[in-house]
């Protein structure tokens, strides 16, 4: 009979739960318990020094992000420091969609998760924050990534922190910019506007966007699980302010160029219309307007046609305003001299199966008449004189068919096609400006050679030291001739007779001409006028043109004359330029009608 064997009791109060080991299964249990310390001692001291950084990183990673830090747009100012644009602190509210909805259910053998998204009351107090629906919040989540969505941007930051308040699980706000231009519409095109990334779209926020936005910075912050920040934990990289823009634009004289254009076009029920005006010495654009415009601050309602900067992106026929050039390059040739006489009589002329004419018979004319009574056969004849290389070659010279060199979005160059294709009737129709086109810009570029002493510099937008120097086209004898006819031509006896300002002498030249639709003319005008004063020594140079006149009126004489009298005055009066001329009462005598289109 085998000895029984003995166990240990552990006493207990209970009798009934009185345990009973052999001293073997003690011992085992004993050993497996010290060797279950022994592994996890282990593995701490594995994990807490071979694998800290590693462990230390993971976490990092769970808990800790990276956001960026918006640098600051640099300002847009015009010549005298007035801001034009400007960057305001403003926020934007985003989301984590895996932490603003509920966890999914587990799958099976999944452990529960004891996150919980935002309430329902939390979703109505968000979405009356931020003015939103929580439908159309919903849709704005959907928009996003997994873990990432805009749901407002550029807001007050009074109602950031309302919405940071409500502590909502996945929501959190972030530092960004808000572009306002101070000026609205009277600077708008030449401006531009911004993006909600901050990133240049239009005008002169696009031509200098590297240079203005400056470069983002960086930081990395520690979130809870409910993805709101609770600590910062370090700078990574500061953000770099952008440089400021100073543009030769004088805001008061940008405003007053605006009022007369608007005033223009609403006056002779138009379509739209442009105004250009020049510091001859350091041919610097000193305000460039067009009508219709928008206020970038409020883009809700803005229309694509109202943001073409018009100056400078469309094209017209120039006209009568072409007349200058052509003479200017007669005398040159010396074909012709300001008293040699033209026959302009019948009152048209005959090239081929085509005929050409003026408005009303003119008779015999000098060279000086033919400007100022701005005769198409006068100068047709000129033309014809010459040869078409010759023509287009100083056409070229003067900017017209090249794309101008000024650092702006959307610059077009107009059209002026190859000499060798010119037909006779082409070579005279293109001396009294049909057949090319122009932008007003090229148009007022052009007219500065005969303002300065025959020397044609690059225009800018952006503010110069000082008086610059251009390529010479045209000798100083021949742009004194010229001028001499640009005032006649804008005197009393001349087509622009409503272009003059009192105290200053005025030279310029108007344009009337038809528009072209599906390759066709018809009975639609542009008005444009190019002059500059004072005419003794000329400051300021002012283009305006204006498209569709509908009132009546069409002839550049009674539309456009007007327009650059008043701008031409204004500013004259605010650079205080000294007047060369008898302070006088102006008498307008009846319009002289120009050679029809």
């Amino acid at each position: 009979m085998s000895r029984s064997r003995r166990s240990t009791r552990i006493p207990v109060a209970k009798p009934v739960l009185e345990l009973r080991l052999s001293p073997r299964r003690l011992r085992v249990l004993l050993a497996l318990v010290g060797i279950g310390f022994v592994v996890l001692t282990a593995r701490a001291t594995y994990l807490q020094t071979l694998r800290d950084e590693e462990l230390k990183e993971r976490g990092e990673k769970v808990f800790t992000r990276e956001q960026s830090l918006p640098a600051s747009r640099g300002k847009i100012l015009d010549r005298n420091g007035v801001v034009l644009a400007s960057s305001l602190p403003a926020a934007a509210v985003v989301v984590d969609p895996l932490l603003f909805r509920d966890p999914p259910a587990p799958e099976p053998g999944e452990e529960p998760s004891d996150r919980k998204g935002a309430t329902d009351q939390q979703r109505q107090a968000l979405a009356r924050a931020l003015e939103l629906t929580p439908e159309r919040i919903e849709e704005l989540i959907e928009r996003g990534s997994r873990r990432f969505a805009y749901l407002r941007r550029q807001l007050e930051p009074a109602v950031a922190e309302q919405v940071s308040a409500l502590g909502i699980p996945g929501v959190s706000v972030r530092r960004e910019y808000k572009r306002h231009y101070p000026e609205g519409e009277v600077a708008a095109h030449l401006v531009g506007f911004t993006d909600y990334d901050d990133k240049g779209r239009e005008g002169i926020e696009l031509a200098g966007d590297l240079r203005l936005r400056g470069v983002k910075g960086s930081r990395q912050v520690m979130r809870d699980r409910r993805g709101r920040i609770i600590d910062d934990l370090n700078v990574v990289a500061e953000p770099i302010d952008g440089e400021d823009e100073q543009l030769s634009i004088d805001s008061r004289l940008q405003y007053m160029a605006y009022a007369a254009l608007r005033d223009a076009v609403e006056e002779h029920k138009a379509l739209a219309g442009s105004v250009v005006v020049l510091d001859v010495q350091t041919a610097e654009v000193l305000a460039l307007v067009n009508w219709p415009t928008y206020d970038p601050n409020d883009r809700s309602r803005l229309k694509r046609s109202h943001m073409r900067t018009r100056a400078i992106t469309d094209r017209f026929e120039p006209g009568s305003t072409m007349k200058a050039f052509t003479t200017a390059l007669a005398l040159e040739l010396r074909k012709v001299t300001p008293n040699t006489v033209i026959e302009t009589a019948p009152g048209y002329l005959i090239i081929g199966p085509d005929k050409i004419g003026d408005s009303h018979f003119l008779g015999t004319l000098t060279v000086e008449e033919v400007v100022q009574k701005s005769s198409n056969v006068g100068t047709a004849k000129m033309a014809l004189d010459m040869s078409a290389r010759q023509i287009w070659e100083f056409l070229t010279a003067v900017g017209f068919g090249q794309s101008p060199r000024i650092d702006f979005p959307g610059a077009v160059a107009g059209s002026l096609r190859p000499w060798r294709s010119w037909r006779p009737v082409e070579q005279a129709t293109i001396s009294y400006g049909h057949g090319l086109s122009v932008t007003l810009l090229q148009l007022a570029r052009a007219y500065l050679v005969f303002a300065r002493s025959g020397d044609l510099p690059e225009v800018t937008l952006r503010r110069r030291p000082g008086a610059v120097a251009g390529r010479q086209i045209l000798s100083e004898k021949t742009v004194l001739a010229v001028r001499k006819m640009l005032e006649m031509a804008a005197s009393a006896d001349g087509t622009a007779a409503k272009s003059r300002v009192t105290g200053y002498r005025v030279a310029g030249k108007t344009g009337t001409s038809l528009k072209q639709e599906h390759g066709r003319y018809v009975k639609k005008y542009v008005a444009s006028f190019v002059g500059f004063a004072p005419a003794s020594a000329p400051r300021l140079l002012v283009a305006v043109m204006v498209d569709e006149p509908t009132d009546g009126k069409f002839y550049a004489g009674d539309v456009a004359a007007p327009l650059f009298s008043r701008v031409m005055a204004s500013g004259l009066d605010l650079r205080r330029i000294a007047p060369d001329a008898p302070v006088a009462e102006i008498e307008v005598p009846g319009p002289l009608s120009e050679a029809k289109p």
